[in-house]
Order: C-alpha cells, then structure tokens, then sequence
C-alpha cells in the first residue's frame, strides 16, 4: 500500500488554475484532496475534513494566508506549505513565524512538491508516533494525558473530560496568548466559534478547581482578547 493511501490534504487558494493543478498531481498520486477558496472557507472545513496536511497561498480575500497559518497553529500541529509568487525574504519569513512548515515560490516544480509532501507526511506520522501521550510536567503541574490524571501542587484534582481537554491545550501552550477564538476552535471545534459564553462557563469551572482560594494564578484574563496560562 503506498504510504499516500488515505492522507487527506486541504488546499487554499483562490486560483482556480492552480487548485486544478493540484488537485490532479496529488489525487494521482493516492491523496484525497479537498479545496477552499481562502481562509475562512478553510478552517470552516478544517474540522470535518481533518487534514493531514494544508497547502496555502498567501495572497487571497478574507484571510490571508499568513492569518490562516496563525489560525491553525493555535489549534493543530498538521503540516502547512505555503505557496506565493512573492519570492521576497520578508514573506517567507512571516509564513514560518505565523507557523508555517515550508514554502514553495510559484511557479513551482510538482515532482519538487510532491517530495516535499511527501517528507512532511513522513514527519507526521514519526511525531504522532512518539511520546503523542507522555505525561507533562509543567510548574505545579503533572498531566498523565494517558489515564486523564492531573495533579496541582501534588494534590490529584477531577477534571470533567471538557475540564481536561481545555487544562491540557491550555498546559501545551503556557504563556501564550490565547483568543477565546482559538480556545472555543480547540474544544468544541469551528462551529463553536461564536459562543463566548461556553468557553466563559468552562474557564470558571475549571479555575475553581485548580486555582488556589479561588485565585487568578494559573489562568490569566487577557481583556477582550482571551486567555493565558501560567503553570
């Protein structure tokens, strides 16, 4: 079985030329294959079709690329390959610090492409391989992710599995700022985007269980913006 069989890959891009293009290269080569015009239109799809990997434009309406890498990076690992005409250094660079994984300048070799698709999904698969659910240990903190256990401070704390699932992708990313955006993507997926009010009742929930008297150590309010943890 070629190790393409079942990798699903998103395209984004608003060329239609380009996405034929690409369409065509990858379902030949085993992948399934699913296109959104730009960046909204992307993490629309991001949830149920679940990507193995993005391949993005920068340059498109709504959002752009740079945006979108952002987007996902918040709330996936999955490899993202930029693709832009703009071969300037200051464009790659904004690409790979919003979070994306390589890029490729058009007009572009589809053998070249293919080998880097290739060498990204390889990677995936090593990563998801290893360690995917070792335990962490982060300040007052120890997640065993494998039997769902979280202690504070020693001290065994019971999390409802909404509860853990939010500690857990809050812990991956201490010290970073957090938009309930991102937080509400994390936990009830896109369509969650818009209820504020879910993500408000969770964080209450769960500070009151692992914040000492009740107070703001741990989770830090970022007003009108969203979260950040501190462990």
């Amino acid at each position: 079985m070629p190790e393409s069989a079942g990798k699903k890959i998103l395209i984004v891009d608003d060329e239609p030329q380009i996405t034929r293009v690409l369409r065509s290269s990858l379902a030949s080569n085993g992948y399934e294959v699913e296109i959104a015009q730009d960046g909204v239109a992307a993490l629309n799809k991001m949830s149920a079709f679940a990507p193995d990997m993005v391949i993005t434009d920068l340059a498109m309406p709504r959002m752009d690329g740079v945006a979108l890498c952002e987007e996902i990076r918040a709330v996936s690992s999955v490899p993202i390959l930029v693709l832009s005409v703009r071969d300037q250094e200051n464009s790659k660079v904004r690409a790979l610090d919003a979070g994306a994984d390589d890029y490729v300048t058009k007009p572009f070799s589809i053998q070249e492409l293919l080998a880097r698709v290739r060498a990204h999904m390889r990677r995936r698969v090593a990563d998801s391989t290893d360690g995917a659910l070792e335990p962490i240990a982060a300040g007052d903190f120890y997640i065993d992710r494998q039997r769902r256990k979280v202690e504070v401070c020693g001290r065994e704390i019971r999390l409802t599995p909404k509860e853990f699932d939010l500690l857990v992708f809050m812990v991956e990313r201490s010290e970073r700022v957090l938009t309930h955006r991102t937080l509400l993507t994390a936990i009830w997926g896109v369509r969650a985007a818009g209820q504020s009010e879910s993500l408000r009742v969770l964080v209450a929930q769960l500070r009151k269980k692992i914040e000492p008297e009740g107070e703001p150590r741990y989770i830090i309010n970022e007003p009108w913006v969203g979260y950040r943890f501190q462990p």
